[in-house]
């Protein structure tokens, strides 16, 4: 569905990107880990087209989407082809009603998809049908998060990508933002899924890829990454200690992960 093929991106001299390469099957959850300053957002805002919102700028690479290229694309050209992202930081309308904001989420789908969409963004997030009247700036962190995803699926979207929605979340919230995750998927909607948040990431994901410093230190499945002694390293800078709980957090990750895909079939 998605393939991005040796993607470099700088901030003026800053170099964030170098020769970053990654591929998204059709429907399938691709997660991207890694630490602050790794690359994560730069990623997602060169294959949304928001990069240069950013002053940020391709210098090499391309991307291409359902077989077109799409790096050179208008940001609102993308969505239509039915690439959205939900931004970091729970960016929603404050002023607007929770219905206005998936309203607006929804300019672009035809006219008689809005409403199920909408039907659909209440099942999956009920407490936004009670709130549908109240100002998004009045909902709590939590709301506001499942607000900028709902106005993100109002356009029925074939691939989401998520910057860090765990971030900033209650433990419990971050599991149920990570079955919310998976219920998207179940429903054909391919995600990259953005997360320092490793555990709840690999939970989600059938592939994943580790950016350190702008380049792509460890690819595969979720599988792949049980007991790896390389990510407890650029995770955690390679402290002994560290590297063991970081290696228990991937392994309950991975079984995790295994029992919801025997549970999905």
């Amino acid at each position: 569905m998605l393939s991005v093929t040796d993607l470099s991106v700088r901030y003026g001299a800053v170099q964030a990107l170098e020769n970053v390469s990654i591929e998204v099957p059709d429907k399938a959850v691709v997660a991207v880990l890694g630490s602050n300053g790794a690359g994560k957002s730069t990623l997602l805002r060169a294959i949304s087209g928001t990069l240069s919102l950013h002053h940020g700028m391709i210098v090499a690479g391309q991307i291409s989407f359902d077989g077109t290229r799409i790096n050179k694309l208008d940001p609102a050209v993308i969505v239509k082809a039915g690439l959205v992202q939900a931004p970091e930081g729970r960016q929603v309308f404050t002023r607007m009603t929770v219905d206005e904001n998936l309203r607006a989420g929804g300019l672009v789908a035809p006219k008689d998809r809005r409403d199920p969409a909408r039907d659909r963004v209440f099942e999956l997030f009920p407490l936004l049908n009670d709130r549908r009247s109240l100002r998004a700036g009045l909902l709590s962190g939590g709301e506001q998060q499942m607000l900028a995803i709902g106005r993100a699926l109002m356009s029925e979207p074939k691939l989401l990508l998520l910057d860090e929605p765990s971030l900033g979340l209650a433990p419990k919230l971050v599991s149920q933002m990570g079955q919310i995750v998976a219920e998207i998927n179940s429903h054909g909607t391919a995600v990259i899924l953005v997360e320092q948040n490793a555990t709840m990431a690999l939970r989600v994901a059938q592939h994943a890829v580790v950016l350190e410093v702008g380049r792509v230190a460890l690819s595969g499945t979720a599988a792949e990454f049980t007991d790896s002694d390389e990510i407890a390293r650029l995770y955690l800078g390679g402290h002994a200690e560290s590297e063991q709980q970081a290696r228990s957090e991937v392994k309950a990750a991975a079984a995790a992960h295994q029992t919801l895909s025997r549970w999905e079939g």
